[in-house]
């Protein structure tokens, strides 16, 4: 089994892949295998509704969005999906919206491949707007009908400067949590999937 990270933060090492990979110490404990894949601070484009996506049902971009199609494919291959993303203006990043718009609509027209796998929203904030950020990360998840697993508060950790959520132990906490319980939900459904 293996769990993505998508981290829409454009800070490499920053507060939201610290965050991620916290998750990802309790996946890997429980012999799940781990990868990030970096969104944020690249290339991306939103959507501009050419429909092309729709038409050809592939669930890719066709509008140059090479990075995108590229995060696409690795949560088709990967068991379970984590999206982290700092808060910027009390929402999520351009780039983490491009990704979620972007992706979410071109599978959609591809019949929402992503049903029924396990993803998890992850938010660094410094002070408000990770309720927001958090939802709108968690409404992806369930427009492409996924399941979220949920952990012992809210996925978020506080923190500004780098490094500076490791501080925040109740968050760090959370994140752990989060791993155990995806971890274990990923054990449930691949028990279920082979009767």
């Amino acid at each position: 089994m293996k769990v993505l990270g998508i981290n829409c933060s454009p800070r490499k090492g920053g507060n939201t892949e610290i965050l991620i990979k916290e998750v990802f110490k309790a996946l890997e404990k429980e012999g799940i295998k781990t990868e990030l894949f970096q969104i944020g601070g690249q290339k991306v484009n939103g959507c501009v509704a050419c429909m092309k996506c729709r038409k050809e049902a592939d669930g890719i971009c066709h509008k140059n969005n090479d990075l995108i199609n590229k995060g696409i494919k690795k949560m088709l291959k990967a068991d379970a999906i984590i999206i982290g993303s700092p808060v910027y203006n009390a929402d999520l990043t351009a780039d983490a919206k491009a990704f979620l718009e972007v992706s979410s609509y071109a599978l959609g027209g591809a019949g929402r491949p992503l049903r029924h796998k396990p993803g998890a929203a992850v938010i660094a904030v410094r002070r408000a707007g990770a309720i927001h950020a958090f939802d709108s990360i968690n409404h992806f998840f369930l427009v492409n009908e996924m399941i979220i697993p949920g952990s012992s508060y809210w996925n978020i950790g506080i923190g500004r400067e780098k490094g500076e959520v490791l501080k925040d132990e109740e968050g760090m906490r959370t994140m752990k949590v989060l791993g155990e319980n995806m971890a274990w939900l990923l054990k449930k459904i691949k028990t279920k999937v082979k009767r």
